[in-house]
């Protein structure tokens, strides 16, 4: 995730040095509250929320439960941490969902902010969960935005309610006959896709209070585009004023922006974020939670959310086939194979290092190659069956066989053969150490090591 990169560095660095020191003065806690107000005006967080979160940084830290610490500078990153939790938001927000079905929720945002395709993801999502999920097509202002929700429909395997091609086009009819057809069909959530402007206007408000009173949504989400800025929380506190908030998505937060709308919105405006997009396939979609955040932010990783993932994406036989082939210490080239396509199904492998905490800031920042996992399940895949079995097959001219039908190298084959050996001695000593142990995705494989060919 490249938006809150910047911040975590800056971070980082404040941390490190506030580690050597073994006793905090006033001066210190002064001299550190300036750092983390610079590094959060340059992540692009309002000013009135740096300003009451500093506030609150400095009584905490030259406070008793600072002062009295064995380990002062720890209890000033704990500090933080909280502090960067409460100015997220504090606690996870959800969708309210109706006592009397349908759920409606309705989607508003400027043009641009990815709210037709935060709409498609949302339905994926909520569908996963067993929900019956309707999609409104009520945005008949942008030119296509009718055809792309349908495209998203049939991806996600979710109906589409619109106005007839020929017929009428009318948003607020569309809304209002959108709920008769929810009945029909037996739906219990309906997203409804409104129209945006390239800016706030009276037209573009009007409408969506009259689709708002034609539906009456149990959830109105704004959609916001993570690389607008401190524009976003101007954007928020107009639609809030307008036609009133719940939440909202913040969406491209992949994306290189700095970061400051996450940590500025909720303060500013009092609606919690409830969902994120984290890149451009339908499965980039997460539930925001500010904890969470906090920790990806000063670098400690994000473990519940990988195992969330990793649920959601891993496939049951498939792991419990690799389990039962650790725990014999049978781990072959093709166990290998499907673990690899499992983790690539979670994301960017970039995306994964960084949930994960403890790791170094040189390999989280690092510009992982997804080209050289192409090239291990290209090598893998030109092996027979047998080959992949049992590797000691491989002789000379099978690593040349292989290589030609992988685009490879033989050092390229070579390479891979020798790590997965010692892959296999690891899994082997840990069996037989009596110790079960668990699924670890890439297997330790170095990648950098086979693209040089060692």
């Amino acid at each position: 995730m490249l938006m809150f990169d910047a911040l975590s560095e800056r971070f980082d660095g404040i941390f490190t040095r506030l580690r050597s020191r073994g006793k905090l003065t006033e001066a210190d806690v002064d001299a550190v509250a300036r750092e983390i107000r610079l590094a959060l005006l340059e992540a692009d967080v309002n000013v009135k929320v740096v300003k009451a979160m500093i506030a609150r940084l400095k009584e905490r830290a030259n406070g008793a439960e600072v002062q009295k610490s064995l380990s002062p500078a720890q209890q000033v990153i704990k500090v933080v941490h909280e502090e960067l939790i409460t100015t997220l938001g504090g606690t996870s927000g959800k969708l309210t969902m109706s006592s009397k079905p349908p759920t409606v929720v309705m989607m508003c945002g400027l043009q641009g902010a990815g709210k037709t395709t935060a709409a498609g993801k949302l339905a994926r999502q909520l569908k996963s969960q067993g929900l019956q999920v309707l999609l409104v097509a009520a945005d008949l202002q942008r030119p296509a935005a009718v055809e792309q929700l349908r495209v998203l429909g049939r991806r996600v395997d979710v109906p589409v309610w619109s106005a007839p091609d020929d017929g009428p086009q009318d948003a607020v009819e569309v809304a209002r006959t959108a709920l008769d057809e929810a009945a029909r069909l037996g739906r219990n959530v309906v997203i409804v896709d409104t129209a945006g402007r390239l800016q706030i206007d009276t037209e573009l408000m009007l409408e969506l209070k009259q689709v708002r009173d034609a539906v009456n949504p149990t959830n109105t989400l704004l959609v916001v585009d993570a690389m607008t800025g401190q524009e976003a929380v101007n954007v928020a506190t107009a639609f809030d004023d307008a036609v009133g908030l719940d939440g909202v998505v913040l969406t491209k937060i992949d994306g290189d922006a700095r970061g400051g709308a996450a940590l500025s919105v909720k303060e500013v405006v009092g609606k919690p974020i409830l969902f994120v997009g984290t890149g451009e396939k339908l499965e980039d979609f997460e539930a925001f939670h500010p904890d969470r955040m906090a920790s990806r932010i000063l670098g400690m990783g994000d473990v519940l959310t990988l195992i969330e993932k990793a649920e959601a994406t891993f496939d049951a036989d498939v792991a419990q086939r690799a389990q039962e082939s650790l725990s014999t210490g049978q781990f072959t080239l093709e166990d290998f194979l499907e673990q690899m396509r499992q983790v690539r199904k979670m994301g960017p492998i970039g995306n994964i290092m960084k949930m994960l905490p403890g790791m170094p800031k040189e390999l989280k920042g690092a510009d992982l190659d997804e080209g050289e996992i192409d090239r291990v399940e290209a090598i893998i895949c030109s092996m027979t069956a047998a080959e992949r079995r049992d590797p000691t097959l491989i002789n000379g001219s099978r690593r040349v066989r292989i290589a030609k039908g992988s685009g490879t190298s033989t050092s390229e084959v070579n390479a891979l053969l020798k790590q997965f050996k010692q892959v296999q001695q690891m899994m082997k000593a840990l069996t037989g150490g009596g110790k079960r142990p668990k699924l670890r995705g890439l297997s330790g494989l170095d990648l950098s090591q086979l693209q040089a060919g060692e």
